[in-house]
């Protein structure tokens, strides 16, 4: 990533922009703000950005939908999303939606600048993934996030394109579900193994002939994931 780091932080509490914005030009960042998801989605849309800060309480529009609005658009920005609610279903749903990670209020400057750092690290050293994926009258384009079965358009979520891509890139062996959530979701996030499950069987009943017999996504008995022959 060359030159200054842009960040855009997304966020309606003035007291919490104030410390965003002086912990993270202290580490160096660029930072420029938005106070509702509209203007928010409108800068992320246009600005550049290399991490986007995203709360999840605005007003004129909520995180949740922005992030879904600027996946859809093919907006591919790192999102960590700021939420004061504690339920992991909240959490699930901005990962679901594309966010890269969150960070629950109140939180530490210490702890937002390594979530920080760690996700611009997660974004720098990432491999390439596959382009695309063909099985049967299946076509998974992952550039351009476009799916299709016998030519009609199947509505993949950010989340199962990227499930879909970690067994793909991994074509030949076993993920384990640790492996699986730090593919998809990213090293450090706290999932169960039933929303991986879960994400599993979303993604099988949009993808597979038969949803009840997976020749696709294929589960390994107490071990995890991988990829049918």
């Amino acid at each position: 990533m060359g030159g200054t780091t842009r960040i855009l932080v997304v966020e309606d509490e003035y007291a919490i922009v104030v410390g965003l914005r002086d912990d993270l030009e202290a580490e160096g960042y660029q930072v420029d703000v938005a106070a509702d998801g509209i203007e928010g989605e409108r800068a992320a849309r246009d600005g550049g950005y290399d991490l986007i800060l995203l709360d999840l309480m605005l007003p004129k529009k909520d995180g949740f939908a922005v992030c879904r609005a600027l996946r859809a658009s093919g907006v591919r920005t790192p999102i960590i999303v700021l939420t004061a609610r504690a339920q992991e279903a909240d959490k699930v749903l901005g990962l679901e939606l594309g966010a890269d990670d969150y960070v629950t209020k109140p939180f530490s400057s210490r702890e937002l600048r390594a979530r920080v750092r760690a996700v611009l690290r997660r974004v720098a050293d990432a491999a390439p993934g596959p382009a695309t994926f063909e099985r049967g009258d299946l076509v998974v384009d992952f550039n351009r996030y476009e799916t299709r079965r016998a030519g009609q358009v199947v509505a993949l979520t950010p989340t199962e394109y990227r499930l879909l891509a970690a067994l793909v890139g991994n074509r030949g062996r076993v993920l384990s579900v640790d492996e699986v959530i730090d593919q998809v979701w990213g090293k450090g996030i706290a999932l169960t193994d039933r929303v991986v499950y879960t994400h599993v069987n979303k993604l099988r009943a949009k993808i597979e002939p038969d949803p009840s017999k997976p020749v696709i996504v294929v589960g390994v008995r107490g071990v995890g994931y991988r990829l049918g022959d």
